[in-house]
């Protein structure tokens, strides 16, 4: 049977809590250390720094200094046109947008009514990035032999284009902006100026403002009856001259009919001239009363003032990042000349390359 006195328990000594307190305090790192290691590297931080800086400003002056086709940074300008796209509001995206803000936007799903909203602005966006559009802009300003592109030059023009073109839109407010970066402000701005008028004609082709394709109808058709109209009335006055150098009066009679049958179809074309007239009328008191579906508020212009690069920002990142640099730089040395004043830590790291070499 074991006594007491027989169990040892060891007890902490004064002299290992002392080796405890000096490790604790060898793992800390003190702010004095991380100055002293700055201030001995203080000519480093200070020559990389202002190097760096030095180096970024001489880019920035020389980049601006060069022509654009051969700056390697040169300035690029970004005209712009806005336009009002109004979204469809019908009862279905009324109820749809009553659903969705009372939170039972999955019921509208199961009754089949869209919460999305009808977009036509989303519309204008895909119709701008799309293929056929892309290609219609390379075809009008033959960006092909312009950028003389050998290798997938449909596809590489598109990409380019694509990179190009901005497009957004405030639902706030209907305005959607189309815009383009180039370093030829005039150029940016006659591509602008074609993707508004290809963007309003792409919208009267699809029938979407129904008032405006109702009104171009009723315009041509107005034309076509009054040319008509005018047709008519020559063929009428021809055929009253004709009468007094005709002596047969079988002829004459013959003259009478045809000139009153022509009679007939101008009051009918006279009546339909009205009709459409008074159509036309309307409606357009219908148009100034409703927002129209598509409307240029503001075409593009030539700027005047360049949008990027921003060479300020760029001198400052630059000049950040080379202090932040040096600063690592400076611990990572720190600490190699730690390691090699360490001996324990050099017969690890010889004992590893002799391991290395064994294993070769």
């Amino acid at each position: 049977m074991t006594t007491s006195e027989d169990i040892k328990i060891d007890e902490p000594t004064a002299n290992s809590k002392v080796e405890v307190s000096k490790n604790e305090k060898d793992d800390e790192i003190s702010l004095i250390d991380l100055v002293a290691v700055l201030l001995k590297h203080r000519f480093l931080i200070i020559i990389t720094t202002l190097v760096a800086a030095f180096a970024v400003v001489i880019y920035s002056v020389v980049s601006l200094k060069l022509p654009p086709e051969k700056s390697y940074l040169p300035n690029t300008y970004k005209p712009k046109a806005t336009m009002i796209i109004m979204n469809n509001d019908s009862g279905g995206s009324s109820i749809a947008s009553m659903l969705s803000s009372s939170g039972l936007g999955s019921l509208a799903g199961l009754a089949g009514v869209s919460t999305g909203g009808s977009s036509n602005s989303a519309l204008a966006t895909y119709l701008l990035k799309s293929d056929s559009f892309l290609d219609s802009i390379t075809d009008k300003f033959g960006l092909i032999e312009k950028w003389e592109i050998e290798k997938a030059p449909r596809t590489t023009t598109r990409d380019t284009l694509k990179k190009m073109i901005d497009v957004s839109y405030e639902g706030s407010t209907g305005v959607f902006t189309v815009s383009c970066e180039d370093t030829d402000p005039q150029f940016a701005c006659e591509i602008v100026d074609f993707c508004v008028e290809k963007l309003e004609q792409k919208f009267l082709e699809l029938g979407l403002d129904k008032n405006i394709l109702e009104k171009k109808n009723l315009e041509e058709n107005i034309d076509l009856t009054k040319n008509k109209i005018i047709e008519l009335e020559n063929e009428i006055r021809k055929l009253e001259l004709r009468v007094s150098d005709v002596y047969s009066s079988s002829s004459v009679e013959a003259i009478s009919l045809q000139t009153n049958l022509l009679k007939l179809e101008l009051e009918s074309q006279k009546s339909i001239y009205t009709q459409l007239k008074t159509q036309l009328e309307l409606l357009k008191i219908n148009l100034a009363t409703e927002k129209p579906l598509f409307q240029i508020l503001e075409r593009a212009s030539i700027p005047d003032q360049k949008s990027g690069p921003s060479r300020g920002k760029l001198c400052i990142i630059v000049t950040f990042a080379a202090f932040f640099v040096s600063v690592f730089l400076a611990f990572l040395l720190n600490a190699i000349g730690n390691i090699k004043k360490d001996e324990e830590a050099m017969k690890k790291l010889s004992v590893g390359r002799r391991v290395k070499k064994s294993g070769k």
